[in-house]
C-alpha cells in the first residue's frame, strides 16, 4: 500500500488524469483520488494546497511532458526533418498516456478547457506550440511558410480526430496519422518537381 511518504506529486496528478479521462473535470476531487491511490484524503496536502492547485499542476504537467519532453526527445534525434516527423508521430502515438487514462485523456483536456479558462488558456497556448513545432519541421522539409502552417493544421487535426476515432476501434492512430504524414511529405517532392 501505498503511503504518504512513497507517493510523489506525479502519482497524484497521474490519478487526476485518470479521474479526469473517466468522469470529468467534476472527478477531479482528493477524496476519490485518494482513494484510487489507496491513500488517505491527509495524504493530498503533503503535495496540493487544495484541488485548483492540483489542477493547475496537472495542466503545467501536461504542457510540460506531452509538448516540451516529446519535442526536446525528437530534437535530440540528428536526423533529416522529415525523419523527426515521422519519430514526432511514433512519440505522440505511444504508449506514454497509459498512466494518465489512456488516448481519452488529451479529448477530456479540451473538454475541460471548453468551461475553464485556465485550462483554455494554457489548452491554446500547447496547441499553438505543437502546430508551430510541426510547422517548422515541415519548413525543413522544403514546404513554403503558408503550405507548413496548413499541413501542420491538417497533421495536428487529424491526431485530434483520429484520438477520438482510434478510442472506438474506427482508425489505427499510429498508422493513420504516418499515412498522412506520408502523403504530405509526397506533396512537398511533387511540388519541388
Amino acid at each position: 500500500m501505498a503511503t504518504k511518504d512513497t507517493l510523489t506529486s506525479d502519482d497524484w496528478i497521474k490519478a487526476a488524469f485518470r479521474a479526469l479521462t473517466e468522469g470529468g473535470v467534476q472527478a477531479i476531487r482528493a477524496e476519490a483520488i485518494a482513494r484510487d491511490l489507496k491513500v488517505s484524503k491527509g495524504s493530498f496536502y503533503w503535495h496540493f494546497r487544495d484541488v485548483p492547485d492540483l489542477k493547475a499542476q496537472m495542466l503545467s504537467h501536461w504542457a510540460r511532458e506531452a509538448t516540451e519532453a516529446i519535442i526536446a526527445e525528437v530534437e535530440s534525434h540528428e536526423v533529416p526533418a522529415d525523419k523527426q516527423l515521422r519519430l514526432l508521430v511514433d512519440s505522440a502515438t505511444d504508449d506514454r498516456n497509459l498512466a494518465y487514462g489512456g488516448m481519452l485523456t488529451e479529448g477530456a483536456i479540451r473538454e475541460w478547457a471548453r468551461f475553464d479558462a485556465a485550462a483554455a488558456t494554457i489548452l491554446k497556448s500547447v496547441d499553438e506550440r505543437r502546430i508551430a513545432y510541426v510547422a517548422d519541421l515541415l519548413g525543413r522539409c522544403g514546404f513554403s511558410s503558408i503550405r507548413s502552417r496548413s499541413g501542420a493544421n491538417a497533421l495536428y487535426g487529424a491526431l485530434i480526430g483520429l484520438e477520438a476515432l482510434a478510442a472506438g476501434g474506427l482508425a489505427d492512430l499510429r498508422g493513420d496519422l504516418l499515412g498522412l504524414l506520408e502523403t504530405l511529405l509526397r506533396s512537398c517532392d511533387a511540388g519541388a518537381e
